[in-house]
């Protein structure tokens, strides 16, 4: 379903797009929750379908020379402003599993020249790419949309070089979102439904190993009152803003440790430490 309402997405404008808040459809969540890119350099107007929650590449610290991965790359619009900051000596890959959206970025790449940026089709849980190879993930308001965070988890801390880290913009809950919007397929693929309480999603990233979690940005998001009335009955829409259920969007940073755990090995026995210890056998019966 969320393949399928991208797919739509992708063959509309952004003002087609704006005009409903969402790209497909009377109702829905996606634009509302999108900052500006119009002043970042690289920022380039065919890529961006307002489809973001947030700015992670102007948190994600990314130096010239560096390989940044941006998981749900859409049009391409992160990847390029990414671009701009790797320079030419860096590159940018994004995954995105909406062929639609894969060949978008890619005419939007040839149109910019940029011969260090690709895209690659494939699934933020079984990420197209080599271990111990991403300086920088990105990703913007696309966690929320996969059933198995734990695994997107694991797969940037497989992917990432020890020492690297990752920004992400995505949508939390504090409390408890009401059925009919809980179980709507629109609300998720609008990022809505399928976002998770805010201590349970940074507990999972403590969990998968980071370290260093930060929360760089956090802004509340206001869907208003005719998108949920699509949703909601008058008087459970009155409940539901009295019930103090927040909606927000949020920017998290986390670290690959230098030395990442599981990587950390006993110590090297010295060549002396060889010599004076017990031989695997007995002197002279051959088998050394």
């Amino acid at each position: 379903m969320v393949r399928e309402k991208y797919s739509e997405i992708a063959l509309q404008d952004k003002a087609t797009n704006a005009t409903s808040c969402c790209g497909a459809g009377s109702s829905g969540t996606y634009t509302i929750m999108s900052d500006s890119y119009t002043d970042l350099p690289g920022y380039h107007p065919d890529a961006d379908l307002g489809l973001g929650c947030g700015l992670p590449t102007e948190f994600a610290n990314i130096q010239e020379g560096d390989t940044v991965l941006d998981l749900g790359s859409g049009a391409g619009n992160d990847c390029f402003v990414a671009r701009a900051k790797t320079g030419a000596t860096g590159k940018v890959i994004g995954v995105d599993f909406t062929p639609v959206m894969v060949h978008l970025a890619r005419q939007n790449a040839e149109k910019l020249g940029h011969n260090n940026v690709e895209f690659r089709q494939g699934d933020i849980e079984e990420l197209p790419v080599t271990d111990q190879s991403i300086d920088v993930v990105v990703s913007n308001c696309v966690l929320n949309l996969v059933p198995d965070k734990a695994k997107v988890l694991h797969e940037i801390m497989r992917v990432l070089r020890p020492g690297g880290h990752f920004s992400v913009a995505d949508v939390v809950i504090t409390g408890h979102l009401p059925d009919p919007l809980r179980n709507a397929a629109e609300m998720y693929a609008g990022c809505v439904s399928g976002a998770m309480q805010m201590p349970d999603y940074l507990a999972l990233i403590e969990q998968a190993g980071f370290a260093n979690i930060v929360v760089q940005k956090q802004k509340p998001i206001l869907i208003p009152d005719n998108i949920l009335l699509d949703y909601l009955q008058p008087e459970a829409l009155k409940e539901f803003v009295q019930s103090g259920v927040g909606i927000f969007s949020i920017t998290v940073y986390a670290e690959k440790s230098e030395v990442p755990h599981a990587k950390q090995s006993k110590p090297k026995v010295t060549l002396q430490e060889l010599a004076l210890s017990k031989p695997c056998c007995e002197p002279g019966s051959g088998c050394c």
